[in-house]
């Protein structure tokens, strides 16, 4: 049974990774503030619940690999690997800076970081190889790959997800960050997605829906996964662009956005409330 400590345990750890991924970009006068702070609770699960790493020996043989296919919500990745023990937190006030070594995308270089990512439609080819690899070397890790919504209108997407099904890849867990919004818009009005779940499923994966800003949901569904029915898995993980900050939750315009002075105030006033009951409770 899930104890509620660990459930508050985290909470609390993704509330305090989403006020420092808005400090970074804040400080750093550029990110992409909508779809970091809406993949938070995605990324606090997988690598404080989920996935089988080691801070201290991050390209261990046997580690689970994660893919940030939606790289450009860099900061969101940066600030949880920090968390985690990839990196020390000093570190993160550099971003943006001449000479940091925390690029506005993702790359190997960095601690903990598997893939140079950004170019939407990659991630998954990517995972697919990784997990075909495993197979083949009778591996037992998992690899675990967070795309966004709008990444979905990307051809090479498709194909990855053929190739998936047609080698069986139940060591492959794909996740899109459904906030319904990209660049230019509305998803559906941008690209129709939905519906997502048939489609997916008549490709031959093994899909899941959930609310993905749900610390405890996102918990269960993971625990419930079956890495031996020859079947990749999706899940839909439905989350808000922008969660939990009220003036940017579901504004298309903070897909790139930076708060300017007043609005960090009033941000992390919101973010530090949010805290605060976190620790009380």
């Amino acid at each position: 049974m899930l104890r509620t400590s660990r459930i508050k345990e985290l909470e609390l750890r993704a509330a305090k990774i989403r006020k420092k991924t808005l400090e970074i970009i804040y400080l750093a006068k550029s990110g992409h503030t909508g779809g970091s702070l809406s993949c938070i609770e995605i990324l606090t699960v997988l690598y404080f619940h989920v996935m089988n790493i080691d801070p201290k020996n991050p390209k261990k043989d046997d580690r689970d690999r994660f893919v940030m296919s939606k790289g450009h919500s860099v900061e969101a990745l940066y600030t949880t690997l920090a968390s985690a023990g990839f990196f020390e937190d000093s570190l993160l006030d550099t971003y943006g800076s001449f000479k940091s070594p925390l690029a506005g995308h993702p790359i190997n270089k960095i601690p903990g970081i598997e893939l140079n990512t950004g170019a939407l439609g990659h991630g998954l080819s990517f995972g697919v190889g990784v997990s075909l690899a495993a197979k083949m070397d009778k591996k037992t890790f998992h690899t675990y790959v967070l795309m966004g919504d709008g990444e979905l209108d990307e051809g090479s997407v498709y194909e990855a997800a053929m190739a998936a099904s047609h080698y069986r890849l139940d060591n492959l867990v794909a996740i899109i960050d459904r906030n319904r919004l990209q660049i230019s818009g509305r998803t559906e009005d941008v690209m129709t997605l939905e519906p997502l779940k048939p489609r997916w499923e008549a490709f031959g994966w093994q899909v899941f829906e959930v609310n993905g800003n749900n610390i405890e949901d996102l918990i269960k569904m993971f625990d419930s996964l079956d890495y031996t029915n020859k079947k990749p898995k999706l899940i839909i993980a439905r989350t808000t662009k922008g969660y939990g900050v009220s003036f940017i939750e579901g504004v298309a315009k903070w897909h790139h956005g930076v708060p300017d002075e007043e609005q960090f105030k009033i941000a992390m006033a919101e973010i530090d409330e949010q805290i605060q009951k976190l620790e009380g409770s």
